[in-house]
């Protein structure tokens, strides 16, 4: 027997116990996925097989399932999983697209009839082996100094006592996008509700006024450590005041032990052929080249890769995505609609 607890709460905006606690358990022990912690955020839907370890974790997008980070379970077990996931959409009359497959994930999905594509890249940086001395950080360096005698103030707190605060940064980072900018969805964090307490929200305030934050998320796997999630800040914000909110949060996690900072994946860079499958769609591959070139509309690549790189990450990984049976027009757009990317 199959089934996909979807529907277990009333409220799918507020997943309860219930739904989460499996897909906690599943990520802890099996995600290798740097952002899997983001599974647990609202909206999801999980499918998993009644006394079987594992999850899949989706989301509904017309007549597709999206799927995110590959198959949380034991490795002899994960294609079992997806056969059955297979058989669920089957069910229900829709297709499979997955977003954010590790490179580990590709050789499964190949082997399952799916058409795989490289759509992006992630970026991490191992703390034991990072600092800001040497020429390379000059420029950085000089940021976060004159972001901190703006009169910067750092702190890490509970969520609960900004709340306020960062919604109201939140409004005006959105704002000053323009009017016809979304939220970016699914591929990144939330903050509040019952997961807020496995993340830290550091704060950077002036004259004791919250304008920015940085939110950071749990990573496990062979990678262990944290994930440099959301981040906003006011338009009004001097430069220099988000970069030094991570200095200060890598400073302290490196203190604790904490292996890896993660700065999470970016659609449409780092992308080359020799991470391209054999069994690949060229004409995808083109279309990603092209959103590279010219997709900013469509999403901040740019912005985001150059703010990554400034701190000269040590690991650049390919992410992929997958598409059942071969790649439709369709299955693009749903992933783009449902990112909210449009």
């Amino acid at each position: 027997m199959r089934r996909s607890k979807a529907q277990a709460d009333a409220d799918p905006d507020s997943p309860g116990d219930s739904r989460r606690a499996p897909i906690r358990s599943a990520i802890e022990k099996y995600a290798e996925n740097p952002s899997a912690f983001l599974a647990l955020n609202s909206g999801n839907e999980v499918f998993l097989v009644p006394g079987e370890d594992g999850v899949i974790v989706y989301r509904r997008a017309g007549r597709y399932l999206v799927q995110f980070g590959g198959v949380f379970a034991p490795k002899e077990q994960q294609a079992a999983l997806l056969r059955e996931f297979k058989k669920f959409a089957k069910k229900e009359k829709r297709l499979i697209s997955a977003i954010q497959l590790q490179a580990a994930d590709t050789e499964l999905y190949d082997s399952e009839g799916f058409v795989v594509n490289q759509v992006g890249a992630s970026y991490s940086v191992k703390l034991s082996d990072f600092s800001l001395r040497g020429s390379k950080f000059v420029k950085l360096r000089n940021k976060i100094s004159r972001a901190k005698r703006s009169g910067l103030e750092i702190r890490e707190a509970e969520f609960s006592r900004y709340a306020e605060a960062v919604g109201h940064i939140d409004r005006t980072w959105l704002n000053s996008k323009g009017r016809h900018v979304k939220e970016i969805a699914f591929l990144v964090g939330q903050l509040g509700g019952p997961a807020q307490e496995h993340r830290r929200l550091f704060v950077g305030l002036l004259d004791d006024v919250p304008v920015a934050y940085i939110s950071y998320s749990p990573s496990y796997g062979s990678s262990p450590g944290w994930l440099h999630d959301l981040s906003r800040r006011g338009p009004d914000t001097p430069p220099g005041v988000m970069e030094a909110l991570n200095s200060t949060a890598m400073d302290i996690f490196r203190a604790e032990g904490a292996e890896w900072l993660h700065f999470g994946f970016t659609p449409f860079t780092g992308l080359l052929p020799e991470h391209e499958l054999p069994g690949h769609s060229p004409l995808t591959a083109k279309f990603m080249r092209l959103l590279a070139e010219r997709g900013e509309s469509v999403y901040p690549s740019r912005s985001q890769l150059a703010y990554k790189e400034k701190w000269a990450p040590d690991l650049i990984l390919p992410e992929y995505l997958a598409f059942e049976g071969r790649v439709r027009p369709g299955a693009i757009w749903q992933i783009l609609r449902v990112t909210n990317s449009i």
